[in-house]
């Protein structure tokens, strides 16, 4: 054959590949259509790390050439960004509730979860949670617990009461800094407000300083107060991008007291998820009323081989000194031992419910 037809015979060749490509290229992003059509229901994010390297890795072992093997893993991985780049354009449509005005934590928190999505300011948690239940929005977004000032009781207190499931819970480093009006110093401010969390979060920093405190819903809405007030002895604690959007200036920085400060929050939708790479399960309960009941619980979950990472009492709020729990474990329940082990539950406990399962140590 001649350098002529052997030239023809590659291009021929590499034609009818592209038109193959093509095809499956067209078949691939139909799928994930599906697969994004699937996460909006359930309130998942679009980025899945873990299972995009898995992914790689598998399809990667099918290259038998080792130089081509490289090439293919490049190739594979910009398919993957144009997935994502495909889904985030499609989520332009979904609505994510959070509690707070923009700039407050859960806001960032909802940005950097779902980046194309709808934000949906609510007045506080309950309404961020009703408007999931009344289809105003797609999925909440909340904070569950705060790695210094603790569990966000109202929040587990809905999720408990509710009909709604975790689907995800992701940490975020939180920063708070003390805000001032333009032309303000540190040595200005009298009175600080913030949300309850926050000022918790900072005590130390506030009982040094001397500063009275005011409680705002939400730190964003904190800074609001300050600068409409434009008072340079007023200052909010909250978050450098509320700063930047309420016009504030950051007087100090990093003034919480754990430096290793971290919110957790939760995705909430009206559909349990169920995934291989959701590792932990979220189990709310009562037990009744007789000596050794919780402990007869924990033996229980025990017994079928499942560790529990946490476990919170929280008082019910219509019977005085009585109490819920609130436990994450490790696992899921969808096995023959999971449904055994919520069986033999029931027995012991007067109200149970899996409230929703995530992948841990999830970060945004």
């Amino acid at each position: 054959m001649s350098q002529s037809n052997s030239l023809d015979k590659a291009r021929e060749i590499i034609t009818e590949a592209d038109a193959e490509m093509a095809a499956l290229f067209v078949k691939r992003m139909r799928a994930v259509q599906i697969c994004y059509e699937h996460k909006s229901r359930l309130g998942l994010p679009i980025l899945d790390r873990e299972r995009e390297k898995a992914e790689v890795e598998r399809s990667a072992a099918l290259i038998g050439d080792e130089v081509l093997r490289g090439y293919y893993v490049d190739f594979l991985k910009h398919a993957i960004s144009l997935s994502g780049a495909y889904q985030a354009r499609m989520q332009s449509g979904l609505r994510v509730a959070y509690s707070g005005v923009e700039g407050a934590f859960a806001h960032i928190a909802a940005g950097r979860i779902f980046p194309q999505s709808e934000k949906v300011s609510c007045i506080g948690f309950r309404d961020a949670y009703d408007a999931v239940l009344s289809g105003a929005s797609d999925v909440a977004v909340l904070p569950v617990e705060n790695s210094y000032a603790g569990i966000v009781s109202q929040v587990i207190d809905l999720i408990f009461d509710g009909e709604l499931f975790i689907n995800g819970i992701y940490e975020m480093e939180i920063r708070q800094n003390l805000l001032g009006v333009p032309g303000a110093s540190a040595e200005d401010i009298r009175k600080v407000i913030s949300h309850p969390q926050a000022l918790a979060q900072c005590r130390e920093y506030i009982l040094g300083k001397g500063f009275q405190t005011q409680e705002a819903s939400n730190t964003a809405v904190a800074a609001r107060e300050v600068a409409a007030a434009n008072d340079p002895s007023l200052g909010a604690i909250a978050s450098r991008e509320t700063a930047q959007l309420y016009g504030l200036q950051i007087l100090e920085e990093d003034i919480h007291t754990d430096r290793g400060n971290t919110t957790r929050f939760a995705v909430l939708s009206g559909i349990r998820a169920e995934s291989p790479l959701m590792d932990r399960s979220i189990l709310l309960f009562t037990v009744r009323n007789k000596a050794g009941s919780l402990a007869e619980a924990i033996a229980i979950i025990g017994k079928y081989g499942y560790n529990m990472t946490s476990l919170h009492s929280m008082p019910l709020k219509r019977h005085p000194w009585e109490y819920y729990f609130y436990t994450e474990v490790d696992g899921t329940f969808e096995s023959e031992k999971g449904r055994k082990m919520l069986e033999e539950l029931k027995v012991v406990c007067e109200r149970l419910r899996v409230a929703g399962t995530f992948a841990a140590r999830a970060a945004v």
